[in-house]
C-alpha cells in the first residue's frame, strides 16, 4: 500500500480523534458557582477516559493498517467505472424523435453531469449524501452521528455516502457483514482517488435503480411523469430522489402516500440546506403531481411498429440488441400514425354499434360490505385491462333507464338517457342470461368527454398501412385493434382473400394482351362445366345477382362488376394471370391459376396490396417497402441508414408507363362515380385512385387507393373468418378507415394531375396503346351473348350504384 494512503489514513483518524475531543466537556470554560467536590477526582476520570479512547483509536488504526496491507491490493479494478458504458435499452421513435418503444431489462438515459439539472443533483444529496463534495469517500462525521442516534433510541439512520453505494451497487453484494463494509470503505477511497466527485456523481444518477425498470434519474423522470430531467419541478425532483432508499416502497404509482411523506421530508431537507428559497419550498409542498400510472405506456400507439422494428433488429445485433443503447429511427410520423389508429378505431367501433351488444364481459359477486366491495371490485377489474379509452367497469345497479357503475378508480359513474343504447338488449326484462345486464356484471364505458355510455371490445380485427408511393417508406401501420390483446400484426402476418381489390391486377394484364378500358365485355350469367375448372361445375354471380349486359371495360371496373373480371381472365389466360400479378410482388403458390382469381379468391397480406398499388401510383415501379430510415449508438452516431431505391429508376419497372396510367385512370372512376364514391365526395380531389373489395360470404372487407404520394390499404375481418353481415362491403366497412388517414396526410399535399405519357393515342375519350389503336386489337368478349337488359337502361343513382329496385336499397355492386 503507497504511502500517499497511509497519509490519508492517518488524517482521518486524527479528524475522528478531534470530533472525539469536541464532544467532551470544555475544562477551558467558566466554572459554574457550585462548590467543588475533588477537582482532581474528576480530572482522572476524564484523562482516563480520554485515554481509553486514545488506546481505542490506536489499535484500531492498528487493525485497520493491517487490513489495508492485505486486502487493498487485493480490490477489484475501476474499469467499469473509469470507463463507464452502462446497458442501455433499445428504443424506437418515429422520423420526427418520438419515442414509440423501448427494449431491454433496464431502461437507461445516459445524461452527463452538466445536463443534469441543479435541483435535481440538490435533491439527491440532500437526502443521500449532503457533504459529498466535502468528505474523502466516507463521511466519518455522519458515521458518529448516526451512531449517536442509533444508541440515544432515534429513528435509524444510514452513513453510507453517494461514493459507497456507487462501490457496492458495482463490486459488492448488499450483505450485512462487517467484511463487506470494510471492503465498501476501501472501495470508496480508491473510487474518490481516480475520479472527480461530478463523475462519481454522474455515474450514482445514472446507475441507480428507481422502480418500474428505471435505473437512472433520467429515465425515471420519463416512466414516473412522463418528461425529461430538465423538465421537472422541485417537486418532482424530490419525488424522485426520495426513490433511491426504497423503490418499492416508496414508489408514487404503487405508493402513494409514502412516496409524498418522503417527497416532503426531501423537500425540508433541501430547504434546511438553502438548496432552495421559502418561496420555492413553501410552493413545491402544495403542488399536485401527475404521475403516470401505466409506465409502458407512450404518447403514439405504434405498437406494432415499435414491435416489427424490434425484431428487425434483432436479425442482425442479437442478444446485443437489448444492451447496446441502440436507437432506431423509423420512417413513421407521428400526426400520420395517430390519424391511422384513431381511423381504424373508430371504423372497428362503428361496425360494432351496427352489430348489437353481445353481452357483458363477465360476472363477479359483490359483498355486501362497503369496504369489502371496494377490494373485491379493484381485484376483479384487474383482470380487464383498459383498451384505450374502452374502460372496464362493473354494474352495482342496472335498470333500463339508468346503470351505476363502479371503475378500477374506485370513482362511480351513471350512464342514462343515449348512453344506454346499445346496451338496450341486455337491459330489457326477458334478456338471454347471457347477455342479461344485472349487479354484479364486468362492462365496457366509455366517456365522450361529458357523458358515459355502455360499450363492448369488439371481436372483429382490422388492419392499415400506408407507404410513400416513390421509395416504399412506411408512412402509418396500424397492425389491429389492440395491440395488448391481440400482438398478431395483421398487416404483415394476415393472409386474406383481397376480394374485388385484386381485380386491377386482372385489368392491368388484360391490357398487354390488346385489350383496352374501351372493350366492351358482357356483364351476363355464365357457368363453367366441370372440364373447364378441372373440378366441379362453377356459375358465378355478380355481388348483387344483377346483370347489366355488355359494357366497357372501365365501367366493369367501376361498378365491380364480376362477370366483366371472369370474361377477361377468361380471355388473357388464367395462367398468364398468374404470372403477370408476381410483378407487383404477390406469391404465384398463393393465388393459383384458376378463373377464380379474377374475384381475388387468393391469399394476400395488406402490405403486399399496398404495395401492388404503389406500382400503380407512381408510374410502374416496383418500390420496397421499409420501415426503419437509420440506426445509432449511444452518442449519436450512425450505425447504418437506409438508401431505398425510388421510381424512376429503370431497373425497378415492372409494367409499361402507359398501363399505370390507363389503370389510374380508370380507378379513379372508381373513387368519382363508383362503389368508392364516398372517398371522392369527403376529400374533394380528383387525384384519389382505388378499389374497393368484399371477399364471397363476406369474410373480407378492403379498400386500396393511393394519391400519387401516398399509397393506403385498409382491411376488416375475423380472424377465424366469418360473414360480416349481408349488408357490409369494402366500401362500407374499410373505406372509412382509409378516408380517415387520407383526411390527415393529404391535408398539405397539393392536387397533381398527370398527362398521358408518350405511346398512347385517345379516341371518344379512352386511351389506346399506339400498336393496338381503336378498332384493333380485342374489340369485345361475350356480346354474342344476350344480356338480360342493356346498361342504359339499367338503373344507376347518382353516386354510380346499383339501385335493387325490390328492395329499395343500394347493394354495392361488388363481390
Amino acid at each position: 500500500m503507497g504511502y500517499g494512503l497511509h497519509i490519508g489514513i492517518m488524517r482521518a483518524l486524527h479528524q475522528l480523534f478531534r470530533h472525539l475531543l469536541r464532544m467532551s466537556p470544555d475544562t477551558s470554560a467558566t466554572p459554574s458557582p457550585a462548590p467543588k467536590r475533588n477537582p482532581r477526582w474528576l480530572r482522572r476520570i476524564l484523562l482516563g477516559f480520554l485515554a481509553m479512547m486514545a488506546g481505542l483509536v490506536v489499535i484500531g488504526a492498528l487493525v485497520l493498517t493491517f487490513a489495508l496491507t492485505v486486502a487493498y491490493p487485493n480490490l477489484p479494478p475501476l474499469d467499469s467505472l473509469t470507463d463507464y458504458q452502462p446497458k442501455m435499452p433499445l428504443r424506437i421513435y418515429t422520423a420526427d424523435n418520438v419515442l414509440i418503444g423501448e427494449f431491454g431489462e433496464e431502461r437507461r438515459n445516459m445524461v452527463r453531469i452538466k445536463d443534469i439539472p441543479d435541483v435535481m443533483q440538490k435533491a439527491v444529496l440532500a437526502i443521500e449524501d449532503n457533504r459529498f463534495y466535502q468528505h474523502s469517500g466516507v463521511d466519518y462525521i455522519g458515521i458518529l452521528r448516526a451512531a449517536l442516534r442509533n444508541v440515544t433510541g432515534g429513528s435509524r439512520q444510514g452513513a453510507s455516502t453517494i461514493t459507497q453505494q456507487v462501490a457496492r451497487n458495482f463490486f459488492l453484494t448488499s450483505e450485512q457483514t462487517y467484511k463487506r463494509k470494510l471492503y465498501e470503505v476501501l472501495l470508496a477511497w480508491k473510487i474518490e482517488k481516480e475520479l472527480t466527485k461530478d463523475q462519481i456523481l454522474e455515474i450514482y444518477m445514472n446507475q441507480i435503480y428507481l422502480g418500474q425498470r428505471a435505473f437512472g434519474f433520467s429515465s425515471a423522470a420519463q416512466i414516473y411523469f412522463g418528461k425529461s430531467l430538465k423538465e421537472l419541478t422541485i417537486a418532482e425532483s424530490a419525488m424522485l430522489a426520495g426513490l433511491a432508499k426504497a423503490p418499492s416502497t416508496f414508489n408514487p404509482v404503487a405508493n402513494p402516500a409514502r412516496a409524498k411523506i418522503r417527497q416532503q421530508y426531501i423537500l425540508q431537507r433541501m430547504h434546511a440546506s438553502k438548496y432552495i428559497t421559502d418561496a420555492e419550498y413553501e410552493q413545491a409542498k402544495i403542488e399536485e403531481l401527475k404521475v403516470k400510472t401505466d409506465s409502458s405506456k407512450f404518447s403514439v400507439h405504434a405498437e406494432y411498429v415499435a414491435e416489427m422494428a424490434r425484431i428487425l433488429i434483432y436479425e442482425q445485433y442479437k442478444e446485443e440488441t437489448y444492451t447496446r443503447g441502440l436507437n432506431v429511427y423509423t420512417t413513421i410520423t407521428k400526426a400520420e400514425q395517430e390519424a391511422a389508429y384513431f381511423a381504424l378505431r373508430k371504423g372497428v367501433m362503428d361496425y360494432e354499434k351496427r352489430h348489437g351488444y353481445r353481452g357483458p364481459e363477465g360476472h363477479m359477486e359483490i359483498p355486501r360490505d362497503k369496504d369489502e366491495a371496494a377490494d373485491e371490485i379493484e381485484t376483479e377489474l384487474a383482470d380487464y385491462p383498459e383498451s384505450d379509452e374502452l374502460v372496464p367497469a362493473v354494474v352495482v345497479e342496472a335498470s333500463p333507464k339508468l346503470v351505476r357503475a363502479v371503475l378500477l378508480s374506485g370513482d362511480e359513474i351513471s350512464i342514462t338517457g343515449a348512453g344506454l343504447d346499445l346496451a338496450k338488449t341486455g337491459l330489457a326484462s326477458n334478456a338471454s342470461p347471457n347477455r342479461q345486464i344485472k349487479r354484479g356484471s364486468i362492462i365496457r364505458v366509455v366517456n365522450d368527454g361529458k357523458n358515459w355510455a355502455i360499450t363492448q371490445m369488439p371481436q372483429v380485427e382490422a388492419a392499415f398501412v400506408a407507404i410513400n408511393t416513390s421509395d416504399g417508406a412506411i408512412r402509418a401501420l396500424v397492425g389491429g385493434f389492440d395491440f395488448n390483446r391481440n400482438k398478431f400484426n395483421h398487416v404483415t402476418q394476415a393472409w386474406r382473400q383481397p376480394g374485388s381489390s385484386f381485380k386491377p391486377f386482372i385489368y392491368s394484364a388484360s391490357l398487354e394482351k390488346g385489350l383496352s378500358p374501351a372493350t366492351i365485355v358482357n356483364d351476363a350469367p355464365v357457368t363453367y362445366s366441370a372440364g373447364q375448372t378441372g373440378g366441379q361445375a362453377w356459375e358465378p354471380k355478380n355481388y348483387d345477382n344483377k346483370y347489366a349486359g355488355p359494357m366497357s371495360m372501365r365501367t366493369g371496373l367501376t361498378h365491380s362488376k364480376n362477370m366483366v373480371s371472369i370474361r377477361i381472365l377468361d380471355k388473357i389466360g388464367a395462367q398468364y394471370g398468374q404470372e403477370y400479378i408476381t410483378r407487383f410482388g404477390f406469391d404465384a403458390e398463393k393465388n393459383p391459376p384458376y378463373l377464380t382469381l379474377a374475384l381475388g379468391a387468393g391469399a394476400v397480406t395488406p402490405l403486399q396490396m399496398v404495395t401492388a398499388y404503389s406500382v400503380f401510383a407512381n408510374g410502374g415501379y416496383k418500390i420496397n417497402p421499409h420501415l426503419i430510415s437509420k440506426v445509432t449508438n449511444t452518442t449519436g452516431k450512425v450505425l447504418s441508414q437506409v438508401q431505398p431505391d425510388k421510381a424512376g429508376n429503370e431497373s425497378l419497372r415492372v409494367i409499361d408507363e402507359r398501363n399505370a396510367f390507363m389503370m389510374d385512370s380508370m380507378m379513379k372512376d372508381v373513387v368519382r362515380r363508383g362503389t368508392a364514391a364516398r372517398a371522392g365526395q369527403t376529400l374533394a380531389r380528383p387525384d384519389l385512385a382505388g378499389k374497393t373489395g368484399t371477399t364471397n360470404d363476406s369474410h373480407d372487407a378492403w379498400f386500396v387507393g393511393y394519391q400519387y404520394r401516398i399509397a393506403g390499404a385498409a382491411w376488416i375481418g375475423y380472424d377465424q373468418p366469418r360473414n360480416l353481415g349481408s349488408r357490409e362491403t369494402g366500401g362500407g366497412l374499410a373505406l372509412p378507415i382509409w378516408i380517415g388517414y387520407m383526411q390527415k396526410a393529404l391535408k398539405d399535399i397539393p392536387v397533381e394531375t398527370r398527362t398521358a405519357p408518350k405511346g398512347l393515342v385517345q379516341s371518344g375519350g379512352e386511351y389506346h396503346y399506339v400498336e393496338n389503336p381503336p378498332g384493333t386489337g380485342v374489340r369485345s368478349i361475350g356480346v354474342e351473348e344476350k344480356p338480360p337488359e342493356s346498361l342504359d337502361n339499367f338503373p344507376w343513382d347518382s353516386n354510380g350504384d346499383a339501385f335493387d329496385s325490390d328492395r329499395g336499397a343500394k347493394p354495392n355492386a361488388e363481390n
